[in-house]
């Protein structure tokens, strides 16, 4: 089944053009005229990647990627930034807001493809690898139930340890929290210490065996 895209942009000349270029490289697209057309159509169409400009009226793509990631289906869903903008500040700031992958316009459609594809394999893969690890909890030879285990994380901790569990990587856990790589790269330092484990699968599977996470809170 063809991915699902949402594209968000004000001008119509760029709407249209992307439209039949993603669909002609096998893509369903909707398209939204602006952030408040696009939050309506979004939970309407549950697309599986968004793309969308920056600079709109009312309401721009910042505020919309605010918005969409509050819907706790989108939390997690890819989010590609189109924008006239490109300086390293623009770019920063877009990260910040939780954007996945940031491309200046005018821009070679070739590239926004390439683009899409990549953050859509990455999001398949993260979530086909949690449903693995949930369907092997689930039919093991004999019932096991899970051990719930207290070790004492922080708000913060748990946060972190939800984010790694979605698939994210430091980088992108830092710009969700808007903290520094390296401040990340302690607190999962932190949560592989508490837990005894020695890499991110283990660290999941912990998490999921002593209920520090459940399967739906990466769902989106």
């Amino acid at each position: 089944m063809a991915a699902h895209l949402l594209l968000v942009d004000d001008d119509p000349g760029i709407r249209l053009a992307l439209q039949a270029y993603l669909e002609d490289e096998g893509f369903g697209v909707t398209t939204a005229r602006n952030a408040i057309e696009g939050l309506e159509l979004a939970e309407k169409h549950q697309p599986d990647l968004v793309i969308t400009d920056i600079m709109m009226p009312q309401v721009d793509g910042y505020r919309f990627l605010q918005k969409l990631r509050a819907l706790p289906r989108f939390r997690y869903t890819p989010v590609v930034f189109l924008t006239a903008k490109g300086q390293t500040a623009d770019r920063i700031q877009g990260y910040r807001h939780g954007c996945d992958a940031y491309m200046p316009k005018p821009g070679d459609p070739e590239e926004l493809v390439a683009i899409v594809r990549n953050l859509l394999d990455r999001s398949r893969q993260v979530q086909s690898e949690i449903v693995s690890l949930v369907s092997e909890l689930n039919h093991r030879p004999a019932p096991v139930a899970i051990e719930a285990i207290d070790l004492d994380l922080t708000p913060r901790e748990q946060e972190v340890l939800l984010l790694v569990y979605a698939g994210l990587m430091n980088k992108e856990i830092a710009g969700r929290l808007e903290r520094s790589t390296r401040n990340v790269e302690k607190y999962v330092s932190r949560l592989l210490a508490k837990t005894g484990t020695s890499s991110r699968t283990e660290l999941v599977r912990f998490a999921l065996e002593h209920g520090l996470v459940s399967p739906g809170s990466a769902a989106g």
